[in-house]
């Protein structure tokens, strides 16, 4: 199948929404770094699979074993998409996060036990430039040390390079996002892992924006730029279906107490004793999600038919064709690299705002006048964007206060397109045709703020959901 030929074959392309005029339009969707939506494939091979399926595992039933087979084959599928031998355990989670704090929760230091005082705390190195997700989980394990940001939004290399010196002996592990989920940017992981190996300490990856845009290969174990750790979802990959995946030297996970026990955790129990099954059993407590693992294997296949090389010329090409046309206006403010030439080099994911204009504001005129979606705030990255808008600490702490009092209209943020597979420039040039409305104040609404929400929507407009999809 050719790139051309999938592009056809997305899930809701040409659904069509009410505006606030009360005509209708195709909708755009531009929030991919959120979600994707599934392929026609995908659909269809979960429909397909559904005629068969039945719980996996000890089944002694033909639909079980063939679900069994079925969803070791899938989980076999996934560990080659990212270059996993036997030394790795690809575990089936919810999403990335769940990933990221079942390793959080299991993480054993390998030169030093965390001890009472702060001082004796094994040290996790992240930046500020990750998710949540990726530096919330780790505050349970030890010192989280963060490695400062450069002006342009880019990871401070240098900065990595000196405090891995500094905490030599005491960090036990570099937690690092494969891309950014706000600017695109995207990390020289191989060349991380190779640094934090060379003082003794290992590397996980936030792999949830990368994978889906960019071939991944984690390396054999032997080699200095392996990747320890690896965390991805399955919803970012054309595969909503509600499965993450944590790949994992299988070393940290052979010994010590699931963070979930229950079923198919366990070779045996009696009154007083489990004794656990091997992973990745063990690590999988309860009935998985089989139809999600199904899903994702499925459009792993798809992308791997596609190519890889496809998929970044044709996603490059909308990112520099957009930061064209945005540079243009000089009302449009970009955060992160805005030079059209470097596309190829960083993920389609662009942060944006209007001068003097709520990012909340621009979002909902998008949507409600424009038929396009899109994502505004902060996206779980707080240190980062206002980092990035230069938000002072006295600023911050003000936000806070309004926050806390359940004022949400005064949050700093940018608004967020993001490209997929998919996408068009036929679509960036409505964008920018309706962004431009936005400029000229030549909207047509009249749009009120509900302050607990810090969210907008044009006056004397309601939307009845019902019409679109009911239970």
């Amino acid at each position: 199948m050719t790139l051309k030929e999938l592009q056809k074959q997305v899930v809701g392309l040409n659904e069509e929404v009410t505006l606030y005029d009360g005509s209708q339009t195709r909708y755009i969707y531009f929030d991919n770094a959120a979600s994707t939506p599934t392929l026609l494939p995908v659909m269809e091979k979960v429909n397909e699979f559904c005629k068969w399926y039945s719980n996996v595992h000890r089944g002694s039933g033909f639909k079980s074993q063939l679900s069994s087979w079925v969803f070791e084959d899938a989980r076999n599928i996934i560990g080659r998409f990212v270059g996993a031998d036997d030394s790795s355990a690809v575990i089936f989670c919810k999403n990335t996060t769940e990933a990221i704090n079942k390793l959080a929760w299991r993480f054993q230091c390998p030169m030093i036990k965390a001890m009472g005082k702060d001082a004796d705390k094994p040290v996790i190195l992240t930046s500020i430039m990750e998710h949540h997700s990726n530096e919330l989980p780790w505050r349970k394990v030890g010192k989280v040390v963060h490695v400062e940001i450069n002006s342009d939004g880019t990871v401070n290399s240098s900065d990595l390079y000196v405090k891995l010196k500094k905490y030599k002996g005491k960090i036990c592990l570099v937690a690092i996002s494969g891309a950014s989920n706000v600017t695109g940017y995207i990390n020289p992981i191989h060349e991380y892992a190779r640094k934090a190996h060379e003082i003794g300490a290992q590397i996980a990856v936030d792999a949830a924006q990368l994978a889906p845009h960019r071939p991944i290969n984690i390396k054999s174990k032997n080699d200095p730029q392996h990747i320890d750790y690896l965390a991805f979802s399955a919803h970012k990959m054309y595969a909503p279906y509600g499965i993450g995946v944590l790949v994992t030297d299988r070393s940290l996970f052979e010994h010590g107490d699931p963070d979930y026990v229950g079923g198919g955790t366990v070779d045996i129990v009696d009154l007083e004793s489990a004794y656990w099954k091997d992973l990745p059993e063990r690590e999988e407590a309860g009935t998985p999600d089989i139809v999600g693992v199904v899903a994702l294997a499925k459009a792993i296949k798809l992308i791997e038919e596609v190519g890889f090389d496809s998929i970044i010329m044709h996603e490059s090409e909308l990112t520099a064709y957009a930061l064209d046309k945005l540079n243009a206006m000089p009302e449009v403010i970009i955060y992160g690299d805005k030079d059209s030439k470097n596309a190829p080099n960083r993920l389609g994911v662009i942060s944006l705002n209007v001068k003097d204009m709520d990012h909340a504001l621009v979002s909902a005129i998008l949507s409600y006048e424009g038929g396009i979606g899109v994502r505004n705030g902060c996206f779980c990255a707080h240190p980062y964007v206002k980092c990035l808008l230069g938000v002072t600490p006295e600023q911050a702490k003000e936000v806070e206060k309004h926050i806390l009092a359940r004022d949400r209209s005064t949050i700093p943020g940018t608004f967020r397109i993001s490209f997929g597979l998919y996408n068009t420039k036929e679509e960036i040039d409505h964008f920018c045709k309706v962004l431009a409305m936005v400029i000229s104040k030549t909207y047509k609404g009249k749009y009120l703020v509900d302050k607990e929400r810090g969210e907008y929507y044009p006056e004397g407009f309601s939307t009845d959901f019902s019409k679109f999809f009911t239970l």
